[in-house]
């Protein structure tokens, strides 16, 4: 166990903060320039000055695109038509043929959104030189929106993240490790001997479940410090207010190992079943994926699900500066919770006196 409590914390916090990303970079990017004009290659020029996209060659027909994209060796094809400046200055509009890899559908339309926002800059740069060419009494109106960036103004993705791997952190060791520890006693043949000492039931698991509470405690702290040293994560809010909400969510996490544990016979079974819940919960938590996104009956089910509440506390207080009023209806529901699963835990655990 002693790897699970010092290693397993740091290298999940480290590791999966750089890995879990959604930002899309080094998009392999290629297109069909049929109209070779100053106007198709000042296009062409934008999408090369993009940092986020790698603008890797030329093709020279369609079908030839369309298979590279098929190996996939291209992620974003842009095809500009022939006579695509004339029609931009006789007409005033042209069509230009976008095609994306949608096989993985949140990165394409993040690569849909850059692809247009790109696009539309230079249609309102290419209009305005258009307009003072053909007409220098008339100036066409240019509106330009100023975005502000509240809680997160450098909109880096660690900000975001690094709160919810930390929930991830502080939940998977100590629930493994206390659906482990009352298994274990049984794989040994001690707990029959713990069973006919005169110590309490009640006694006898917080006995057990208090070390871990402490290590989750820790490991909180541990997570904080490296969030803040390494990934230099904001804490605007209260630390004693995330820690007292921690120290009942732990208590809830407890009780679910215990309640675990209390069911099988195997460290092998209790961490399969402990994995198997804790995969729905974190899926279903909004760590990964917004909640609002979900069906109407997955984001009721989440209401039921503790690790939804503790993402929300864990980035309301370190990046939004929220106080103990604006986590009351979450610290009621986790408490709640906290009565539940550990009343649950101590009756199913059948001591003989």
């Amino acid at each position: 166990m002693l790897p699970i409590i010092f290693v397993l914390p740091i290298v999940q916090l480290v590791i999966l903060s750089n890995a879990a990303t959604f930002e899309v970079k080094n998009i392999k990017f290629g297109y069909i320039d049929n109209d070779h004009t100053s106007t198709s290659r000042a296009l062409i020029e934008k999408f090369n000055a993009s940092t986020y996209f790698n603008v890797l060659t030329d093709f020279s027909s369609e079908r030839l695109a369309s298979s590279e994209m098929l190996k996939g060796h291209v992620d974003v094809i842009l095809e500009i038509p022939q006579y695509f400046e004339r029609d931009f200055q006789k007409e005033k509009h042209s069509n230009l043929g976008v095609t994306i890899n949608a096989i993985d559908g949140a990165a394409a339309g993040v690569e849909n959104v850059y692809v247009t926002q790109i696009i539309q800059r230079f249609n309102q740069n290419i209009k305005i030189d258009v307009f003072q060419v053909s007409d220098k009494q008339i100036q066409p109106i240019s509106i330009e929106t100023i975005p502000l960036f509240w809680y997160n103004k450098t909109l880096n993705y660690k900000t975001f993240m690094v709160p919810g791997i930390l929930v991830l952190l502080v939940t998977m060791i100590t629930l493994f490790l206390s659906g482990m520890n009352i298994v274990r006693e049984k794989e040994i043949g001690t707990l029959e001997q713990i069973n006919v000492t005169p110590i309490k039931k009640s006694q006898f698991i917080i006995g057990k479940l208090f070390p871990f509470w402490v290590i989750g405690m820790g490991l909180l702290t541990v997570g904080l410090t490296l969030a803040k040293l390494i990934f230099n994560v904001p804490m605007i809010g209260s630390l004693p207010l995330l820690y007292l909400y921690t120290s009942i969510y732990i208590l809830v996490i407890l009780g679910i190992g215990l309640f675990i544990s209390n069911f099988t016979d195997t460290q092998q079974q209790a961490m399969f079943i402990a994995w198997f819940f804790t995969v729905i919960f974190i899926l279903m938590s909004g760590l990964f994926t917004p909640i609002e996104s979900m069906p109407k009956w997955a984001q009721t089910i989440t209401e039921f699900n503790p690790i939804k509440y503790f993402v929300e506390v864990m980035r309301m207080v370190m990046l939004k500066g929220a106080n103990l009023s604006d986590i009351t209806p979450m610290l009621i529901k986790t408490t709640l919770y906290a009565f539940i699963m550990n009343g649950l835990a101590v009756r199913s655990y059948k001591k003989t006196n």
